[in-house]
């Protein structure tokens, strides 16, 4: 989180140097107006006395009588040390923590002029943080934008996340993130306004970007589509899962297969090999337009062993879906997700190497004609 904490350290010395700078005030006054009561003396030598104690230089010009004139001088020569020991740690603190900001800074705009193939996430709210975990799942990269800093301080930052304490309605802000080399910015802040201005800008500085929006209001809904907006999902009637599908559309395949269970295993392997995920299965019924689907999401390497041990050793699940299988004569499709179109492809392309695939992004006619074909 080092591009937050850039911010938050600048801030802080901001601060200590406006203390460093009352204490010295402060203690001045203190000089001025001792030095006149208590060491009897004017306005002019009183500056003179208070300058050359607190600097430590003691010419002997003037010195105490009086044990109060004594503890005045004892206590303001001492502050004149402290002072001094204050402002060399204080520059030197300010040298090292420049220095370190520096580094930070060229390590941060390093690592956003590398990422490709990234979503970009702005706004890291109640949506926000479904949309992050379900890009997670698929070990997406991305770059997180939020103006609110605390809710970035539980995010681990690492190769496939960046984190970016901004305001990503700024033009300098949208203009660091790769836009043009991402695979899609997913605008999910809580206000319209902010999500509007998003899209606009982002619509204006590049014109090619895939763009999702939340809508909190149904209302926006239409405003975010005409201002750029290649999807807007509004979370009053679906969720982070539905706006990350939006976003990975374009990395997002629909195939047709036909093969039976022992190949199941054999599937997840090759998706596996590429980062790729079945999102779903959908089993065709000939003449029927809407085919019976089950939602798979992303499962993990041991979730997937588990499930291919089940089917291989448990009879009763076998059976099952065999059953399934013959019923549909094996035909069934996957919406199949990616980290890329490059990733993607070469999954298919194996896929079809297995002679398994009918096609891809069928029309339903084209599905039909297949399950009547294999009814027949």
């Amino acid at each position: 989180m080092k591009g937050i904490k850039i911010i938050y350290n600048y801030s802080r010395r901001d601060r200590t140097g406006i203390y460093a700078v009352l204490i010295i005030v402060i203690i001045l006054l203190y000089g001025i107006l001792g030095s006149m009561y208590i060491m009897e003396l004017d306005i002019y030598d009183s500056i003179y006395y208070t300058i050359i104690t607190l600097a430590t230089v003691g010419y002997g010009d003037i010195f105490p009588i009086t044990p109060l004139q004594k503890i005045f001088s004892v206590t303001l020569a001492l502050s004149g040390v402290g002072i001094l020991a204050y402002i060399v740690t204080f520059i030197i603190s300010s040298v090292t923590q420049n220095l370190q900001d520096m580094r930070s800074g060229r390590i941060m705009e390093r690592k956003l002029a590398d990422i490709q193939n990234h979503y970009i996430l702005c706004g890291f709210g109640r949506v926000g943080t479904a949309v992050y975990e379900e890009l997670m799942k698929r070990n997406q990269k991305v770059i997180i934008i939020e103006k609110n800093e605390e809710k970035l301080e539980d995010i681990e930052e690492n190769e496939n996340v960046i984190l970016l304490n901004g305001n990503a309605t700024e033009d300098k802000t949208l203009k660091k993130l790769n836009i043009d080399k991402s695979l899609g910015v997913i605008v999910a802040t809580g206000s319209d306004v902010d999500n509007l201005f998003i899209v606009l800008t982002t619509r204006e500085l590049y014109n090619d970007a895939w763009i999702v929006s939340r809508a909190s209001k149904k209302e926006s809904i239409k405003r975010l589509k005409h201002a750029g907006a290649n999807k807007v999902i509004s979370p009053e009637s679906s969720g982070g899962t539905d706006i990350y599908f939006a976003a990975v559309q374009p990395n997002l395949i629909h195939i047709t297969e036909k093969h039976g269970v022992d190949f199941v295993a054999k599937e997840l392997d090759i998706l596996r090999k590429y980062n790729c995920h079945l999102e779903n299965i959908e089993y065709h019924l000939h003449g029927i337009k809407t085919p019976v689907s089950r939602t798979i999401g992303v499962l993990d390497e041991s979730e997937e062993d588990a499930f291919i041990e089940k089917i291989n050793s448990n009879k009763n699940v076998r059976e099952s879906l065999e059953t399934i299988y013959n019923t549909v004569n094996e035909v069934h499709s996957h919406w199949v997700s990616g980290p890329d179109q490059f990733f993607l492809n070469m999954a298919i392309k194996e896929l079809e190497n297995e002679g398994i695939v009918l096609g891809v992004n069928l029309s339903f006619d084209e599905i039909n004609e297949f399950t009547k074909q294999f009814k027949e």
